[in-house]
């Protein structure tokens, strides 16, 4: 029987790699290519030409509006909810925890809580020194465990086990926890998250009557401290939350579906088993351990599927300030630039269906996405510093018209969001307009921002998990 390692290496493509197809090779030279060209232009041309590159920013970012509200218009009919199954499968927890003791007890509470509860919950203490040792054992009664050993309670039905690790990373917490589980299916659930009390019964729903599933993420909804600082950063990541789980419910329709977020995030263990856990070098292990599923899945002829479900809901921490966001958006925006590199073997290949013919190459152009936006937004203001008249006022009327359609569409999303998940978040559609107003003048900016800072990430090899600062969730009321 393989090792864990073995595992892992024999279904990576960075260790058992295979050659890299032609179409792969065209569609990223194509990529870059086309940027250079196009920003070219802005120095040989006249009139609306000259901003090549924000007239191809704004086509393309409206051809994946329209692909995601036609994929997803099926939410708009009544939302049929699924009749309870006597079936249960062992399921289990995985709480990933590093520096988080002012909000270990809510997020255990609520699993605890759930109308389904956990077989068994693993905190993965990944080398804690803030103080998450006392709010164990005065909470759940636990003795402390020697590093590398794990300590056990009960609570309820729930077995609860506190694993000691040193400090090596996420992706290796999450390993040496998944290793001390015999469940049928493994949820990771980050310790700054706060499931909604039916999110493990829906978890438990998806697997149990669906043998192919492996992997399924829940929606997630952003929350950040109450200030006024908070609140704004809320608003934004709110309704980008919104359109992004929208996108993952388009793509899941066909059967492309390659983010399963890893704060809220549930797998066939037999499955995870077999490609070996998750990567400790990659920045985004989530993001990555998908696609090394369906690459597994393909090469051995295997049916496997990821789901997003809209009835297993989450609350999850969200970074409230300029330097958290962009920190946050650097790591995410670095790892995937890392899974593009590493999978690239699958762009263009047609054994993948839609997922390599049309998901991956848009994840190509998708790295480039935000070095577009910066470069038309610095034209834009090159030009306006000019006076080029004759080329801001064609320019004016595309992205009035993109903001248009921005509106039309972010109406729609929280419309249909809504009814995808039942109405569990608030919000009133006054508030989405001005959000879709605004958001290309300021959010959308600082994405690039932490985007781009996430290309350096990916170039000096970055790898590590971050420092944050957890305070929401303990104090939502």
């Amino acid at each position: 029987m393989q090792t864990q390692l073995e595992a892992f290496e024999s279904s990576s493509p960075r260790f058992s790699p295979r050659p890299i197809p032609i179409a792969s090779r065209l569609i990223h030279v194509i990529v870059i290519g086309l940027w250079c060209a196009l920003f070219a232009a802005a120095f040989f041309f006249k009139g609306l030409a000259a901003w090549s590159t924000g007239v191809a920013y704004v086509i393309y970012d409206t051809l994946l509006l329209l692909f995601v509200f036609w994929q997803s218009l099926p939410l708009l009919r009544s939302r049929q909810v699924p009749a309870p199954t006597p079936a249960r499968l062992r399921l289990g927890v995985i709480v990933a925890a590093k520096n988080e003791a002012g909000v270990l007890k809510v997020t255990i509470d609520a699993l605890l809580a759930q109308q389904m509860p956990a077989d068994v919950i693993v905190l993965a203490d990944d080398g804690s020194t803030d103080g998450s040792e006392g709010v164990l054992t005065r909470q759940y009664g636990f003795r402390v465990p020697a590093m590398g050993e794990s300590a056990t309670v009960t609570a309820g039905a729930t077995t609860l086990v506190w694993l000691r690790l040193p400090g090596a990373g996420k992706a290796s917490a999450l390993n040496a926890a998944m290793l001390l589980m015999d469940t049928e299916v493994i949820v990771t659930v980050d310790a700054d998250t706060l499931l909604d009390a039916g999110a493990l019964a829906a978890v438990n729903h998806a697997f149990e009557s669906e043998p192919e599933l492996v992997a399924a993420t829940g929606v997630l909804a952003p929350v950040c401290p109450r200030s006024v600082e908070g609140r704004v950063f809320q608003w934004f990541q709110h309704y980008e939350y919104i359109r992004n789980f929208l996108s993952r419910y388009a793509w899941m329709r066909l059967d492309s579906l390659l983010l399963i977020s890893g704060a809220f995030a549930s797998f066939r263990r037999s499955a995870l088993l077999n490609v070996g856990g998750f990567d400790v070098d990659c920045l985004v292990e989530d993001y990555e351990l998908i696609h090394r599923m369906r690459r597994y899945a393909v090469l051995s002829g295997l049916d496997w599927r990821s789901r997003v479900l809209g009835n297993a809901f989450a609350y999850t921490d969200a970074p409230a300030n300029i330097a958290a966001f962009l920190r946050q958006r650097r790591r995410w925006f670095g790892g995937f630039l890392q899974t593009q590199f590493w999978y690239r073997e699958m762009v263009g290949d047609r054994r993948y269906g839609w997922l390599g013919t049309l998901m991956l190459p848009v994840k190509a152009f998708d790295t480039v996405q935000p070095i577009f936006g910066l470069s038309a937004l610095f034209l834009l203001f090159y030009y306006i510093a000019t006076g080029r008249v004759a080329v801001l006022i064609p320019v004016g009327l595309v992205i009035g018209c993109k903001i248009g359609i921005d509106l039309a569409y972010h109406a729609y999303s929280v419309f249909a969001y809504r009814r995808w998940i039942g109405n569990k978040t608030r919000g009133r559609m006054a508030i989405a307009v001005l959000a879709a107003i605004a958001e290309p003048f300021s959010f959308q900016i600082l994405r690039h921002l932490g985007a781009t800072w996430g290309w350096l990430a990916f170039l000096s090899g970055a790898n590590t998990w971050g420092k944050q600062q957890r305070r929401s969730l303990a104090t939502r009321g």
